[in-house]
């Protein structure tokens, strides 16, 4: 299960960017996805993360930035059996919004319907299969 914490949410910057760090246990991992309307950067903190960018997929370990551009199907995770730290920073900010409402709605959370809200289409399955 993946752990979150805004650092600075996007009505702190009017809306230019926001910044959200992750905790991923071992075989968490993004569902494959694409934003609309954020470039995202994702600096790896501790461990390795397994990347998806469009057609390519590798490894990410502990000091290394990606970007992940809009229109482009992406998704990130942890193949390791360490735990995984990772800073997204969201140019521009909001979508951090949805990970607040996937958390509070639990189970009950409708990924489709969030998605179309902040611009976000889910294009694929977990990265590391169904966790």
């Amino acid at each position: 299960m993946a752990r979150f914490l805004i650092r600075v949410p996007a009505k702190e910057t009017n809306g230019a960017y926001s910044v959200t760090e992750f905790l991923l246990n071992p075989g968490d991992s993004t569902f494959v996805h694409q934003q609309e309307k954020e470039d995202e950067y994702l600096l790896v903190l501790d461990g390795t993360a397994k990347i998806l960018c469009g057609d390519k997929t590798f490894e990410a370990k502990a000091g290394t930035t990606v970007s992940l551009p809009r229109d482009v199907p992406h998704a990130w995770g942890n193949p390791t059996d360490a735990p995984l730290r990772v800073i997204i920073t969201a140019v521009p900010g909001g979508c951090e919004e949805a990970l607040q409402m996937i958390a509070t709605n639990g189970d009950r959370v409708d990924l489709q319907e969030i998605g179309k809200k902040y611009a976000v289409k889910l294009v694929g399955p977990p990265m590391l299969g169904g966790r």
